[in-house]
Order: C-alpha cells, then sequence, then structure tokens
C-alpha cells in the first residue's frame, strides 16, 4: 500500500528567534499550498522588514514534498536556504514555508555562523508549529440513474468518503473524495452496485 498521509502544520503561523553578536534573526514557519501563496507572503515580509538585512527562506510544496525551493537572499551561497530547507526535512514536513528576516548586528558571522544561526531560527519556528497528519485524497466521480440512489448511497455510507458535489436528477452525478489508497476500492464497489 502507498503512503497516503503526509505532515504539515496548521494555519497558524509559527515562530522562532536566534541572536548571534548583535545579529537577529526571526523565522516565521507558515502552512502553504501554493507557489503562489508563497509569492504574496514573500512580497508582504519584504514589505512589513523593509529595513532587513536579508529575507532569506525556504519551502516544500505537495504530499511528498517534490517542490522544493531555498533562498539565500544575499547572504553567502548556501548558507541561509539550504539549511533552513533542512530542518523542513528534518522535522518530515511538507507544504510549509519558513521565513527568516535577518537584522545585521554588525559583525560578520562567517559561513559557519551564519549556517547555525538559519537552521536553529528555522528549527525553533518550526518546533513551535502544531503538526497535523493529512491525507492524501484522490477523487471518484459516479453517474447513475435515480433507480439506483440507494445502492450508491450504501456504499458511500459504508466507506465514507467526502462528498465534494451531488447532483441528482433523471441522471446523477456523485463527486465523491477518499484516502488515495481506498479510492480503487471506492470505484470497483460502485461498480458493482451500478451492475
Amino acid at each position: 500500500m502507498q503512503n497516503d498521509e503526509y505532515t504539515t502544520i496548521d494555519g497558524q503561523v509559527a515562530e522562532g528567534y536566534y541572536t548571534e553578536k548583535r545579529s537577529k534573526f526571526l523565522a516565521f514557519a507558515h502552512h502553504v499550498q501554493s507557489v503562489d501563496e508563497v509569492k504574496v507572503l514573500l512580497a508582504d515580509y519584504r514589505k512589513r522588514y523593509y529595513d532587513a538585512r536579508h529575507v532569506c527562506y525556504a519551502y516544500a510544496l505537495g504530499p511528498d514534498a517534490s517542490e522544493t525551493r531555498a533562498n539565500d537572499d544575499g547572504e553567502p551561497s548556501s548558507t541561509a536556504g539550504k539549511p533552513i530547507l533542512g530542518q523542513i526535512v528534518s522535522h518530515g514536513l511538507t507544504d510549509v514555508l519558513v521565513v527568516v528576516v535577518r537584522y545585521y548586528g554588525g559583525v560578520n558571522l562567517g559561513t559557519g555562523g551564519l549556517i547555525v544561526a538559519y537552521r536553529t531560527a528555522a528549527a525553533e519556528a518550526l518546533d513551535n508549529a502544531k503538526k497535523v497528519v493529512r491525507q492524501v485524497e484522490e477523487q471518484v466521480t459516479v453517474r447513475f440513474v435515480y433507480e439506483q440512489m440507494n445502492s450508491v448511497m450504501r456504499v458511500v455510507k459504508d466507506m465514507q468518503p467526502r462528498i465534494v458535489d451531488q447532483q441528482f436528477d433523471n441522471s446523477c452525478l456523485l463527486t465523491l473524495s477518499i484516502r488515495k489508497s481506498e479510492a480503487e476500492q471506492l470505484r470497483k464497489r460502485l461498480n458493482d452496485a451500478l451492475r
């Protein structure tokens, strides 16, 4: 059976904080579901923290975290975005954006110091986030005539899919959403019910 669950964070913004040699690192973890959502949040952070030296970030999207991006925003290569992304991965999360805003304190931290600072700030934000397990769902659409309603609804009552859309007329249409691993069984039982 393929894995049809993934872990993300809830809708609350979680925060983390780290300071080193007067540099301040403010971290924010968000639940996101698209690159467009990420862009809106980043534009907001850049506006809100216009006086900060760097607004670095990383994100992972999709049930299998197949889409990732890490951005150093002017910090030396791989000292900000990668450590942030590393925390998302090590926490086993997806559909997450972590933004770390840096206020420069006048003292250079060096690449090792930067990596520790960004990693620690990101880890604190993710540690403070409420984790939620979500299921990967698949949609199943079934067409049937009104006389077959009871047979179809028996399967729906038994397997408990979420009803996404329904149209009842002479010809009926039901769109159901169910855990991916159960979708094939639902299709088979609906087909059997309609024979």
